[in-house]
């Protein structure tokens, strides 16, 4: 279905009539006025006489028509798609600090730091989740929403995928972590309420 944005703009498809109606008037005694190239040619149309003077008002009035279209802004609008109704809250804690990024893991026979891992096995869980809302918790030093809950996973694996060891300092908060992300689940319903945690507790 095609709507518009900016309907009113409609209302300036009478300017170049109203224009020629004004401004000849003015013209013949005002050497200096403002001079409009197509408005006569729009006004024209059905006065001209022979195709040869047809075509450029024709044409000067699709354009002109074009142009209000454009600034009504079309935009073709789908239908909704439809959110689960139901469905687990389930807030991801992700440690960044310092000892993440020890490279004590193989992966696909190369070295890999516990935060690749992390991401690796979160990556697989959020997959596995449809119709459910995931929320993404980082922290180090301290504790910050990265993404709240949303249906949107391949938002939140995106953010995860850009998470670095370090962003916000060495330390492990799990406490704030813990905290942050219980703030996040509190106003939802009991029994569809999980936090999962993800840290090497260093």
């Amino acid at each position: 279905m095609i709507t518009f944005l900016w309907p009113l703009a409609a209302l300036l498809l009478p300017l170049p009539y109203l224009a020629r109606r004004v401004l000849p008037a003015r013209a013949q005694g005002a050497a200096g006025a403002i001079r409009v190239p197509f408005f006569p040619a729009l006004v024209g149309a059905g006065s001209s006489i022979g195709s040869a003077r047809r075509w450029p008002a024709l044409l000067a009035t699709l354009v002109w028509i074009l142009v209000v279209a454009a600034l009504m802004r079309p935009t073709l609008v789908g239908e909704p798609a439809p959110l689960p109704a139901e469905g687990r809250d389930i807030v991801m804690a992700v440690d960044l600090s310092g000892s993440m990024g020890r490279e004590d893991f193989l992966a696909y026979g190369r070295p890999a730091t516990r935060l690749d891992v992390v991401k690796a096995a979160a990556d697989d869980f959020i997959a596995r989740r449809a119709g459910d809302r995931i929320g993404l918790v980082l922290f180090s030093d301290r504790a910050y929403v990265q993404a709240p809950l949303t249906f949107d996973r391949n938002t939140v694996e995106q953010l995860l995928g850009e998470a670095q060891v370090g962003l916000t300092g060495t330390e492990t908060a799990i406490g704030d972590a813990i905290g942050v992300s219980l703030k996040r689940l509190k106003d939802r319903p009991e029994g569809d309420r999980v936090l999962v945690l993800l840290t090497d507790g260093a």
